[in-house]
């Protein structure tokens, strides 16, 4: 028998792809706009998951403007096992003991830049489907070394106008989550200044949630390239440098302790490349 919301993955997904198609294309733009030597380019690398589903990692290294971006999609399904229901202790999965298929669709970025007085970024949504559930995850937030008032407020007054057109609740509980969910208990801090982060999104209305998450994404772009051109040309320090580097050992901290994403990816077999893609390049630590 046909899966009734076997249309509405395929919406999503497609949706997702589309996305990182519009993404890729921008930064290849950026890449050919700023800086010197030959611009990067994206390597587009097929990814599998040994039980179910493909996905398309597609990064730069080394770039102009991007010293390391990744641009990933995928697709997949299978069972999920108990180990991976551990992964998603936040989730309480009405009927999974009796059937624990899955299906989940989404795309993740992480943007680590040559310049120092460029923020790094993440961006991610998602959609995620068992037989007796479904829901819409994701969000974007800011990670810079150096901290511009002016960019952090940028970049979340683009948040707020992806929430206001659907709830004007979203913002303040969204933004209160992000800064909730990226905060590093050992470090004692926040891995960066912010901005949206979103999880268990259902309503009841599918194309509602649909319709946010897709805003989401379409919000994206608005709120970090201008931040890029604004700072890409600003001379910077050793110092700068310094700083960068090791603000990104901050950053790997969290992927690597902390981060759900991370941990769901690896406990249900998706390619590990893929699923490590956020690390940044280089990092130092003191």
């Amino acid at each position: 028998m046909t899966d009734p919301f076997d249309t509405r993955k395929a919406e999503a997904a497609n949706w997702f792809r589309s996305l990182r198609d519009r993404i890729i294309t921008s930064f290849e733009e950026l890449e050919n706009r700023y800086g010197t030597g030959t611009p990067g380019r994206f390597d587009v690398i097929p990814t599998t998951r040994t039980d179910g589903g493909s996905g398309l990692m597609s990064i730069i290294r080394g770039g102009r403007v991007f010293e390391k971006v990744g641009v990933n999609v995928s697709e997949v399904h299978g069972t999920l096992s108990e180990r991976a229901q551990k992964a998603m202790a936040n989730h309480a999965i009405p009927g999974i003991d009796r059937d624990p298929r899955f299906w989940a669709s989404g795309i993740s970025l992480v943007a680590h830049m040559v310049n120092p007085h460029c923020p790094a970024v993440h961006m991610n949504t998602r959609m995620f489907w068992t037989p007796h559930v479904w829901w819409f995850g994701g969000g974007a937030d800011l990670n810079p070394c150096l901290e511009y008032a002016e960019d952090t407020a940028h970049f979340h007054n683009q948040m707020q106008k992806a929430c206001a057109a659907h709830n004007a609740s979203y913002f303040p509980k969204f933004k209160a989550w992000a800064d909730e969910y990226f905060f590093v208990p050992h470090r004692g801090r926040s891995r960066g200044v912010g901005g949206i982060f979103y999880d268990d999104l259902n309503t009841g209305n599918w194309e509602a949630d649909f319709a946010f998450t897709r805003d989401v994404g379409t919000h994206f772009l608005p709120a970090f390239v201008p931040l890029t051109e604004r700072r890409v040309n600003t001379p910077w320090t050793e110092a700068d440098r310094e700083a960068q580097l090791i603000h990104r050992g901050l950053y790997a901290e969290y992927n690597l302790v902390y981060d759900r994403g991370t941990k769901f990816g690896l406990e249900t077999n998706h390619d590990a490349n893929a699923v490590l893609m956020s690390l940044p390049p280089i990092a130092k630590w003191t």
